[in-house]
């Protein structure tokens, strides 16, 4: 079969006084028909070229779902008299929603059966359900195309019955008013950003909404959400590179809403609340990694913060927690989470012990104020993620739930992780590595490996145990998560270093890596493989521009790769919001800059490794039409006679497949293409 080529008209592209050609700037005509069908020819060309994996796509498929309990259910957490589970039934793909008053042992109410809501849907997800303050009502949004456009629904919970309130066109979220009859809810504009809060009372037409707030500077979005006291509902203004909050009482939706600090340019900050102090988490007076600062409720405009936990230069602060007697920390100090208990009484502090060389600590859900005992989740590569229960005042540890992995074959003990360093080309830093595999697999040039990178936004993606992961484990695979320079792994100085103009740090970093691995004897070129997602994706379509002989074969998922066309389309969802994030091309500094990176304007006539590239027709965050448009032109000039798979889920988004299991098909596809290349090495 031959592989397609979609036809080429001719774009001028002009600005700054350079010219690109763009042949397959049409392939973004998402109601064309010929696009559809180009989309569908590459669909059926993928199904050719990977027949016969066919079986082996099967079998992992089987082998992922069969280490999943099929009726596993949530740990409980308690709220508001109520005890709150979610649980799977076996044979069905969603969730059911369910509570039970006051003591686990009482009859279980089912608050939301998803199962029957996604009957005869292609794509169903619900984005948040919220239970009324007196407990008798619950919104719940759901989403039916993948585009991460929701309506939010209403529900009595008494009765069972679906009220007529309908409100489309949101983002999803519903925040309660303490009266029980008004939600605060977001709208999104035509380019998908999150830009006006409304007040919807129940019993009234959509059209009586009324606007609380538009956001008019399209390079913020906005939030809102009510504090863990209740007491107070806030909206939160924000871009990559500035915050600014309002708020009302919970109880007086019509209150006018008083902003904490107006927003100013690198002045980022969130908040709590306690008693009569807002507790505030911010990077103010130059305090990059952050630190905790309080004001009074009255008084509270950055003139009056008062440093509650110091900037530290060698950590960073990610987060908080109040109690009535306790403030819990989340810092991060090089790259390993950890858990900080602060006494406020006697002002003693202590870190949770964590033993693992590579791991994922984090706060839980502690809806509960006025307690002792604070919830947390711990997983590592080699271990299940697991929920504690932490005693602050006794000091005991208790394990509540741990991811089951069923089979009969999982044994911790045959896992080993590590973490290790390589050097950057620039002699500026080290780049963390972490590794996992299986006991048996030795280290050699021989050994395959697969290295996954992201390195945007301040995203860390962080050590953690995959299910899935054991099919390539068990099968001989090294697993490595490369942390480069546009995450936070070690701190937001290691993110700044990787944004803007210092983008390619990023890209370097993770070829660095690759090479370093090389180098230490765990595998070789031939048998190296890169993954990522997203901006994931344009690292990877970044990196075979560069050095397309490091790796066998990579897989893109979901790929940002039209950097320079899709950051001047303003339409476009994400755009203006990402300008602190990448530049603004309409400044030429930086449209030459995205240019000399840009995977879809740097194709070459040379020879590629082997690509897998997936998308999804609706997806919200980045079109379709980026790999559409990478593949075509890879296809009409590169070299080689390696493998070029496009894949297309026509009915789903940038998460991929709606369901518990569905999305597992896209995973057992990416391994089995990885199979593939290794069993073609042996052949």
């Amino acid at each position: 079969m031959e592989a397609p080529q979609a036809k080429k008209i001719e774009k001028t592209l002009e600005i700054h006084g350079d010219k690109r050609i763009d042949n397959y700037f049409w392939l973004n005509e998402r109601e064309n028909p010929e696009v559809i069908k180009y989309l569908e020819e590459e669909n059926a060309y993928a199904d050719f070229m990977m027949k016969d994996t066919e079986q082996l796509q099967e079998d992992l498929f089987e082998e992922m779902k069969a280490r999943y309990k099929k009726d596993d259910e949530s740990l409980p957490y308690f709220f508001n008299e109520y005890w709150y589970i979610v649980r799977y039934e076996e044979g069905k793909e969603y969730p059911i929603f369910c509570r039970k008053h006051k003591s686990l042992d009482n009859e279980e109410e089912i608050i939301l059966d998803v199962n029957i809501l996604a009957e005869g849907e292609n794509y169903f997800e619900v984005g948040s359900v919220a239970v009324s303050p007196n407990n008798k009502l619950t919104s719940f949004s759901t989403d039916n195309v993948s585009r991460r456009i929701y309506s939010i629904n209403f529900k009595d919970l008494i009765t069972g019955e679906i009220l007529t309130d309908k409100i489309p066109n949101t983002t999803g979220k519903a925040v309660w008013a303490n009266d029980n009859e008004h939600i605060f809810y977001i709208r999104k504009d035509d380019s998908l950003r999150a830009f006006q809060v409304y007040r919807h009372k129940l019993g009234t037409d959509t059209s009586e909404d009324v606007l609380i707030f538009h956001e008019k500077d399209d390079t913020f979005d906005v939030n809102v959400f009510k504090t863990k006291s209740l007491e107070y509902i806030f909206i939160a203004s924000s871009s990559t590179i500035s915050d600014e909050h309002r708020y009302i009482p919970s109880n007086n939706v019509f209150a006018d809403w008083t902003i904490i600090q107006p927003r100013i340019d690198d002045l980022e900050y969130s908040v709590e609340h306690y008693e009569d102090e807002f507790y505030i988490i911010t990077n103010a007076d130059d305090s990059f990694n952050f630190k905790i600062v309080k004001a009074k409720i009255d008084n509270c405009g950055m003139e009056n913060w008062v440093d509650v936990i110091p900037h530290r230069p060698e950590v960073l602060l990610e987060g908080f927690e109040i109690f009535k007697n306790y403030l819990v920390l989340e810092e991060r100090e090089e790259g390993l989470l950890q858990i900080k208990i602060i006494d406020e009484k006697t002002q003693e502090s202590y870190y949770l012990p964590f033993s693992d060389p590579t791991y994922t600590a984090y706060i839980g859900i502690n809806l509960e104020f006025d307690t002792e005992v604070l919830r947390y989740g711990y997983t590592s590569l080699t271990k299940p993620g697991s929920t504690y229960e932490y005693n602050m005042k006794e000091k005991t540890t208790k394990l509540l739930k741990q991811q089951e992995v069923l089979g009969g074959k999982f044994l911790a003990e045959n896992y080993i992780s590590e973490r290790i360093w390589a050097d950057s080309r620039d002699g500026e830093a080290k780049v963390p590595i972490s590794l996992v595999y299986h006991k048996d697999t030795k280290k050699s040039a021989d050994t395959p490996l697969l290295l996954y990178g992201y390195g945007s936004y301040g995203h860390t993606v962080d050590a953690s145990f995959s299910n899935v992961r054991l099919s390539i484990l068990d099968r001989g695979f090294i697993y490595a998560i490369a942390h480069i320079r546009g995450g936070e792994y070690l701190g937001r100085e290691w993110y700044e270093d990787g944004k803007m103009l210092f983008k390619k740090n990023t890209f370097f970093d993770f070829i660095d890596v690759g090479k370093f691995l090389i180098k230490e004897n765990y595998t070789s070129s031939k048998h190296l493989y890169a993954m990522g997602g997203s901006a994931g994706g344009l690292l990877v379509g970044a990196v075979v521009n560069y050095e397309p002989n490091l790796f066998n074969g990579i897989v893109a998922q979901v790929p940002f790769v039209d950097v320079i066309s899709t950051m001047l389309d303003e339409t476009i969802p994400l755009t203006t919001g990402e300008y602190d994030e990448w530049g603004n091309p309409n400044d030429k500094e930086y449209y030459d800059y995205m240019k000399s990176y840009s995977p879809y304007d740097n194709v070459e006539a040379k020879d590629y490794p082997n690509i897998l590239i997936t998308t999804g027709l609706h997806d919200s965050q980045v079109q379709y039409w980026e790999p559409a448009k990478w593949t075509a032109k890879l296809r009409e000039v590169k070299t080689d006679d390696n493998l070029l798979v496009f894949k297309t889920d026509m009915s789903a988004g940038h998460g991929g497949a709606s369901g518990r299991f569905e999305s597992l098909k896209e995973d057992a596809l990416e391994y089995a293409f990885l199979l593939k290349l290794e069993n073609k090495k042996d052949d």
